[in-house]
């Protein structure tokens, strides 16, 4: 399978650079003074310098939590998330939403995350008990 590639707004390239190599361990790949591309999880994201960034999002109901609609992220395997998260918990990430799991005991189980960016971009890690459920429908 060929990596994805993503680019997205960002309000400062060094703080960018910080939060993706320190709290998801990202390796840097090419670089320019407004622009950064990081290795995330084997697909290339690129972060683009955007002074005029605002950082509202609009949110849905799922879960009965808010769940930012513009939001990003990877589905990881099961004992990967499992330390990213022990990481991101050990480093003091604050949680845009805590970690929980939804569907538990049925098709698609899975655990999920929220967290945001310096430029307050969302990202949303989650995990599937079965791999293969990941586009399973009920």
């Amino acid at each position: 399978m060929q990596p994805f590639h993503l680019a997205f707004p960002v309000k400062d390239i060094a703080a960018t650079r910080a939060f993706y190599t320190q709290m998801l361990r990202c390796e840097v790949g090419r670089e320019d003074l407004r622009w950064i591309d990081f290795d995330f999880f084997g697909h290339q994201i690129s972060a683009h310098l955007d002074e005029s960034l605002e950082g509202s999002c609009a949110h849905n109901a799922v879960d009965e939590k808010a769940v930012p609609s513009r939001h990003f992220g990877m589905v990881l395997l099961w004992d990967q998330w499992d330390e990213l998260l022990a990481h991101l918990k050990q480093e003091g990430m604050i949680f845009s939403i805590q970690p929980y799991t939804r569907f538990a005991g049925e098709v698609g189980e899975q655990r999920t995350f929220f967290i945001q960016d310096p430029s307050a971009n969302f990202l949303e890690f989650k995990c599937f008990r079965e791999e293969q459920s990941v586009f399973a429908n009920k």
